[in-house]
């Protein structure tokens, strides 16, 4: 009778084992695979407006990690998904050359907030320009209730201009927006 109780013994250790192993693997296999996908990171579209050589394309490559030498300056639009830990911007940036900012409100339909790129060292013509094109787009219906980030870009330029200098800040006082100083985003 002792080796039948020793191979009974052995049977059961066997049979606890195996139990042990096939709730570990369907364990495992509900972990890996019955999760389902990841959730989605939210997704907002935004439009970056501003004129020729303000720097629109270098931030938006430098924030996706592009490399600096793929920078060309956008002629029409383009459209860029900028990855963030939480959520992704899929950004519309429209060309800022004279014969395009006149099409810029034909993007703007869907926008969930505004970058607006400037070149603070710019001259004062083209200042002028840039606050102009600023003013339409805080008033434009479908912007105008959107949140704004104004970049002054080029801070890093010895003709580089304050918030202050610029008069950027009396444009609007009823939109919400945030002034950003930059350096060097053009390469």
């Amino acid at each position: 009778m002792g080796s039948q109780t020793v191979r009974h013994e052995l049977v059961t250790k066997h049979a606890q084992n195996v139990s042990k192993v096939r709730i570990t693997v369907i364990y495992c296999f509900r972990a890996l695979c019955c999760k389902g996908p990841p959730p989605a990171r939210p997704e907002y579209d935004l439009v970056c407006i501003g004129l020729t050589g303000s720097g629109k394309t270098s931030l938006l490559s430098k924030l996706c990690s592009e490399s600096p030498d793929s920078v060309v300056s956008t002629t029409g639009f383009s459209i860029k998904a900028v990855p963030f830990q939480n959520a992704i911007l899929n950004v519309k940036e429209l060309g800022g050359a004279d014969n395009i900012r006149k099409y810029w409100s034909r993007y703007y339909q869907g926008s969930q907030g505004v970058i607006f790129v400037l070149d603070s060292a710019s001259s004062e013509d083209d200042l002028e320009t840039a606050r102009n094109e600023l003013h339409s787009a805080l008033q434009h219906p479908q912007l105008c209730t959107l949140p704004f980030l104004i970049l002054a870009n080029h801070q890093d330029k010895p003709a580089a201009r304050s918030v202050q200098e610029q008069k950027l800040e009396d444009l609007s006082e009823d939109i919400s927006h945030l002034f950003l100083r930059a350096k060097g985003l053009v390469i």
